[in-house]
């Protein structure tokens, strides 16, 4: 699981057209950086914590910006088979939306 969460870590879809001057910076870099600035916590970490609420199975990740906060969207498998979309605040983890994919 460890791997997945670091490829969906590097794959973050974050303000494509963010960037200093002409040279667009990439989705992990702005990641990286909030992280160092200590705007947003760690991927981790908020995985972690959400492992705790909804234990489950990632299988993707997002780093979004939502009425100008930086929003983790994380999809996972729950250990019953339901597919689930929380959408946490990436600086305090606190979960903002829960949604659960309908089966049919």
């Amino acid at each position: 699981m460890k791997a997945h969460v670091l490829a969906s870590a590097c794959a973050l879809a974050l303000l494509s057209s963010a960037g200093h001057g002409d040279t667009p910076r990439r989705d992990f870099e702005i990641a990286r950086d909030a992280v160092a600035r200590g705007e947003i916590l760690p991927l981790g970490e908020v995985l972690a914590r959400l492992q705790t609420v909804h234990p489950g199975r990632v299988i993707e990740v997002e780093l979004e910006i939502s009425d100008d906060k930086m929003v983790y969207e994380v999809e996972l498998v729950t250990p019953d088979g339901r597919l689930i979309e929380v959408e946490l605040d990436a600086a305090t983890a606190k979960i903002l939306d829960y949604e659960e994919e309908d089966p049919s």
